[in-house]
C-alpha cells in the first residue's frame, strides 16, 4: 500500500502528465549496417596513407563504433516510452530523472558521455566553414551547393581518394549524417 502511495505522489512530478501522453512514431532509422561502407572506404585508401587514415578514424569519437555488432537495432519507441516517465526535479540541470517502477533513476550528461564513449569537457569555439581551394568539397562534389547522402555513398565506393585523410573526413561525414543521425536518405548536407 505504501509503495502505491509513493508511486502516485511521484507521478505528480512527471514532466509530461499521463493525460498528455501520445504514441510515438519513429521518424528516424538506425543504419548501423552501413558501418561496412566506412570499413570498405578506409580499406580502399591508397597504401601510402591507408594505415594512418584508419588510425585517425579509429582515434576519432566515432572509431569505437567500428568494433560494435553490425546487426544491432535502435528502438526509438523504447526511448519515447522512457522519456514519458521523466520527472521534473530541482537537481542538476545536466541530469534527467525517471520513474521506473517504484524507483527514481538518475541519468546525467557525464554518464551519457561515458556510455557512448565521447569525450566531454569544454566545447571549443567553432568558426564558420571556409572553403579551401581544391578542398574536399570542390574535389569530390564540384559545383554542388549541397551533398546528397547518395552522392556521399558513391564517393565512398569509388575506391580512389586524392589526399591523406580524405577518406577519414568523408567517413566521418557519412557516420554522423547517415548512421548516427539516421536522417532520411533524401536529406542534403549543406556545403
Amino acid at each position: 500500500m505504501v509503495e502505491i502511495q509513493i508511486r502516485s505522489r511521484l507521478k505528480d512530478f512527471l514532466k509530461t502528465p499521463e493525460g498528455d501522453w501520445f504514441k510515438g512514431k519513429l521518424t528516424r532509422h538506425d543504419n548501423f549496417e552501413a558501418l561496412a561502407r566506412i570499413d570498405d572506404a578506409l580499406n580502399w585508401v591508397p597504401e601510402d596513407f591507408a594505415i594512418e587514415d584508419r588510425r585517425w578514424f579509429m582515434a576519432s569519437c566515432f572509431g569505437h563504433f567500428m568494433s560494435m555488432h553490425r546487426e544491432m537495432k535502435f528502438s526509438g519507441g523504447v526511448i519515447h516510452r522512457l522519456l514519458l516517465w521523466e520527472l521534473d526535479h530541482d537537481g542538476p540541470t545536466d541530469e534527467m530523472r525517471f520513474l521506473l517502477g517504484n524507483h527514481v533513476v538518475r541519468f546525467s550528461k557525464v554518464k551519457f558521455y561515458l556510455i557512448i564513449g565521447l569525450c566531454f569537457g569544454v566545447v571549443p569555439h567553432m568558426n564558420l566553414y571556409v572553403a579551401v581551394e581544391n578542398g574536399i568539397y570542390q574535389w569530390y562534389f564540384p559545383r554542388a551547393d549541397e551533398v546528397s547522402l547518395e552522392a556521399l555513398r558513391v564517393v565512398l565506393t569509388l575506391e580512389k581518394f586524392q589526399e591523406a585523410y580524405d577518406a577519414v573526413k568523408l567517413c566521418l561525414m557519412y557516420m554522423l549524417n547517415w548512421i548516427l543521425m539516421g536522417v532520411d536518405g533524401r536529406f542534403k548536407i549543406p556545403v
